[in-house]
């Protein structure tokens, strides 16, 4: 059994935009990832809201996700597989990033993994990136992400010339799904079949 390590934000961890809660356990991409790949395959769920690739949160504390990738790494080894989507809330007008630097910093999160020993036998796990899809029409979360929707149309030429430097794997998921239309970020239903379908055939392609 290969084991794969799903490491995100918000849209990993589940959340639901309509009831603003998390999704049921059969609805995330994750679980019907899991159902995809079937027996021979282990996925785990590893999302948190508000999670950024390598910052501290002023507002909203400890969402660094450079601070817990070794000790989620650690806890879940051997891990076969890091399926790595994160960068969304770099996008946040508080942080003050564009796409080139948001790539940079999960390309840090990329060697992380890949210089670490809890993959099989003490090596370093396979890395498949995913680059999130562009900031759809803002609502709710309007102020928080004011000039969001220009930058994240960068994030997937970023995140590509980072997989290519990096040789991992990679996923735009731009080309797959869309942002939901109630708050910009988050995915309707519909949106997590379609990006499972997507990541499993790209789990399977990294595994040869």
């Amino acid at each position: 059994m290969k084991s794969v390590l799903c490491y995100g934000d918000s849209n990993t961890w589940g959340y639901n935009p309509v009831t603003k809660g998390r999704y049921d356990r059969s609805l995330r991409w994750t679980r019907v990832l899991q159902r995809l790949l079937g027996d021979d395959y282990e996925v785990i769920e590893e999302g948190q809201n508000g999670r950024t690739t390598v910052h501290d949160d002023p507002v909203e504390g400890q969402k660094n996700g450079m601070s817990y990738l070794v000790p989620c790494l650690e806890s879940h080894k051997p891990v076969d597989l890091v399926v790595l989507m994160l960068g969304t809330n770099n996008l946040k007008r508080r942080f003050a990033e564009g796409p080139g630097d948001i790539a940079r910093s999960v390309g840090r999160l990329v060697q992380v993994v890949q210089t670490c020993e809890f993959g099989p036998a003490g090596a370093a796990p396979k890395v498949l990136l995913l680059a999130p899809p562009p900031v759809g029409r803002l609502t709710e979360f309007g102020e928080i992400f004011a000039g969001a929707v220009e930058k994240s149309r960068g994030l997937g030429e970023a995140y590509r010339l980072i997989a290519r430097e990096k040789r991992c794997g990679f996923l735009d998921t731009a080309g797959v799904i869309r942002s939901s239309d109630v708050d910009g970020i988050h995915l309707d239903a519909v949106q997590l079949s379609l990006l499972a379908e997507a990541v499993k055939d790209a789990v399977l392609s990294v595994f040869g």
